[in-house]
């Protein structure tokens, strides 16, 4: 990360600026929701965050080639490694929930109340953005002007033009690439000149992001997030949960064993967080049968916990209207995820004109959408910035947005015929969209036999085993198939689809938590990693295999990767701790 120049002094403008955004990051940092629904109950993000697995990519050129592999960090820190004095691009990537935002925001936080050791810690200036935000801004200063600085503020957008471009201890975290409204127009150039460094190329950018843009710098640092491991689930339960209560601890650790069904779903740091406080405030949790079944729970959450707050005859004869009634919130969430362009984000005025006002003010009180706002429009009058603003829609997060859509999905398999349904699954991506088929088939039996049937005629038989999983709800109905797959080897290759790999990942711990015998596990072309308490194996990013108690042969083929000492005593403890393992190549 680098250092100011010595020569270089703090000027008004700057130290004004540097006021005006550390005021607002704090608005942002103390404002850490891990419930939605449970709006009065706020942590600052120092108090709940928690490192999870992240890796680097190491090779030549910003691409993934064959020479590249991806090399463990220690911490959220070691992203920012170089030398001082040496601008960077940092690209973060990893899936929505993993934990990209918050990661940024600790950024933040570390930044502005001086935390030692931090990356940032002799940056003068940190910008960070959240990119979604951007629809029609023109400028980086115009942004900053618009979402960081105080109205009263009078620093116009020439003078944090001035202050970036005579200010080298500037670095800048756009956060949501993925969600930038602006990418392919010509709005979005001066964006892309950033990230590319054709733009500020003596700052440090680090991009958070979904997936790769388009044009990538020259030179850049592609990091990515795995998620929580077991460790690091026992520290955010330990940390925002239940403190140093030993028997909490355990009790929602085998609530989560008891739900080997969920094991996919709690890798994603933030549904394991909503999972941790749900399993352990709810006396009635229990174990669930399908990711729909628990999914249904935590829906019927965000509606209890309002009905509970207001006690109020109309408010709960509209809040059960609301709660039994989103016919309109499906279709509207199933045309957006069915477009060749996914459409997750409604301007306010579309969304209540189709769904009227008081359904829309009910599942915002209850947590399930958020509203934001934006830039429309921007003038300049006498040197002083005059904008005009709408507001933009969209749910908590994406697999929301696939549980309301799911219904629609049920309904379309019920009216449409044969030929016509195919085409619509064909709309619907499993890779990105395997939620909403799964939810699809837990919903409604008939959407489960038609659904299931499509994807195997696709090939897609692993995945639609945990598709019949959801439509009956019975690990026994799937036994004989999960020991079939699992008398063979079950393969897992960097080569598969990540849907296949997450489907396999599923089956065995299934298997495993069901004394199912597992032959043996081959994982190939992948650098597989165990944590320093070999209590899972990281495939790949966003993918880790917990321990299989019945397993019985795990082959490991990383194509010629170096392991470090460390490596190697994750693996053999990972493999110590897998009773029937027998067989360790």
């Amino acid at each position: 990360m680098p250092h100011p120049s010595k020569l270089e002094p703090k000027d008004e403008h700057l130290q004004i600026l540097a006021a005006a955004v550390k005021s607002t990051y704090k608005t942002l940092y103390e404002a850490i929701q891990p419930i939605p629904y449970i709006r009065d109950r706020l942590y600052c993000v120092d108090k709940i965050f928690i490192e999870g697995g992240s890796e680097v990519l190491v090779g030549e050129g910003p691409s993934k080639g064959k020479s590249d592999s991806w090399v463990r960090l220690e911490s959220y820190k070691d992203i920012y490694t170089d030398p001082p004095g040496k601008p960077v691009r940092i690209i973060i990537q990893a899936d929505p929930g993993f934990g990209k935002t918050t990661q940024t925001l600790q950024y933040t936080f570390d930044w502005s109340t001086g935390v030692k050791g931090s990356p940032f810690e002799d940056v003068q200036l940190l910008i960070y953005l959240r990119m979604r935000q951007l629809r029609g801004v023109r400028s980086l200063a115009v942004a900053i002007r618009r979402y960081l600085v105080p109205e009263a503020c009078q620093l116009t957008s020439a003078d944090i033009i001035e202050i970036l471009e005579n200010n080298r201890s500037v670095a800048i975290i756009l956060d949501g690439w993925d969600e930038y409204p602006e990418q392919d127009t010509e709005l979005g150039c001066f964006m892309r000149d950033i990230i590319t460094a054709r733009a500020f190329p003596y700052h440090d950018v680090t991009l958070t992001t979904r997936y790769l843009p388009k044009e990538l710098p020259m030179v850049a640092r592609r990091v990515q997030l795995t998620g929580f491991d077991e460790q690091a689930r026992v520290q955010y339960i330990r940390k925002a949960v239940v403190g140093d209560d030993n028997e909490a601890i355990e009790q929602i650790k085998q609530r989560l064993k008891d739900n080997p069904v969920l094991a996919d779903l709690c890798h994603i740091p933030l549904f394991f967080v909503m999972f941790a406080h749900l399993a352990h405030e709810k006396e009635e949790f229990e174990r669930f049968r399908s990711v729909t079944e628990f999914f249904s729970f935590m829906i019927q959450c965000f509606h209890d916990h309002l009905r509970n707050k207001e006690e109020d005859r109309h408010v709960e004869k509209h809040s059960r209207q609301y709660e039994g009634s989103h016919e309109g919130l499906s279709a509207l969430a199933y045309e957006g995820l069915s477009k060749p362009e996914q459409q997750i984000v409604w301007k306010k005025e579309e969304f209540i004109r189709r769904l009227g006002e008081g359904f829309y003010d009910y599942h915002k009180r209850i947590g399930m959408l958020i509203e934001e706002e934006v830039i429309t429009d921007q003038t300049t009058l006498d040197a002083s910035d005059v904008y005009r603003y709408s507001t933009e829609i969209r749910f908590y997060h994406k697999l929301f947005c696939e549980w309301f859509a799911a219904y629609r999905l049920a309904e379309l398999t019920v009216i449409l015929d044969g030929a016509e349904l195919s085409r619509e699954l064909e709309k619907l991506d499993p890779d990105d969209l395997q939620y909403l088929l799964r939810f699809a088939c837990g919903l409604q039996p008939i959407a489960g036999k038609k659904i299931i049937s499509y994807l195997q005629s696709k090939g897609r038989d692993t995945f639609a085993v945990l598709c019949i999983l959801e439509k009956t709800g019975k690990v026994d109905d799937i036994k004989e198939t999960i020991g079939k797959l699992c008398s063979k080897r079950v393969e897992i290759r960097n080569s598969h689809t990540k849907l296949l790999q997450r489907s396999n990942i599923q089956l065995l711990e299934i298997a495993s938590s069901h004394k199912i015998p597992i032959t043996g596990v081959y994982i190939g072309e992948c650098s597989a990693v165990a944590d320093k308490y070999g209590s899972s194996l990281t495939i790949s990013a966003f993918l880790s295999l917990s321990i299989l108690s019945t397993l019985q042969q795990l082959v490991i083929v990383d194509g010629g990767r170096k392991m470090s000492n460390e490596d190697v005593v994750g693996i053999l403890s990972y493999a110590a701790q897998s009773p029937s393992l027998n067989e360790l190549v």
